[in-house]
């Protein structure tokens, strides 16, 4: 491949990043002139997910709050990890499998910790 070729081989990216361009701005600007505009107070009120605000935004959450959600993470994350055993399961043997067993059986003890430290109760 000739270096005269290779501004070539990028048209089709160009074409592809000036149509995506092309179709956001003139679905922006047709949704601002088409659309029908009719504020009032309700409509332009502040409210945080459907719902209105009912105290001040700066309120501490209770630290059990990311606890879970740290925990909800970290679990996530090492499911993730047995994806790969799973579809490797036949060619691992007997070792991929007292690996995942281990594996496991520290996930388990991790729960088990959280669980009896508290850690999951939502009061």
């Amino acid at each position: 491949m000739s270096s005269a070729n290779i501004p070539e081989s990028y048209i089709p990216i160009l074409l592809f990043v000036v149509v995506g361009l092309t179709f956001g701005v003139f679905a922006l600007v047709g949704g601002r002139l088409f659309r029908p505009s009719r504020p009032y107070r309700a409509k332009l009120a502040t409210y945080e997910s459907g719902s209105p605000l009912f105290s001040d935004a700066r309120i501490q959450f209770p630290m059990r709050y990311y606890i879970i959600a740290m925990l909800f993470v970290i679990f996530d994350i090492e499911i993730i990890f047995m994806i790969p055993w799973a579809i490797r399961f036949q060619s691992l043997g007997l070792l991929g499998l007292i690996e995942m067993m281990l594996f496991i059986g520290i996930l388990l003890a991790g729960f088990w910790y959280a669980w009896k430290k508290g850690a999951l109760e939502w009061d």
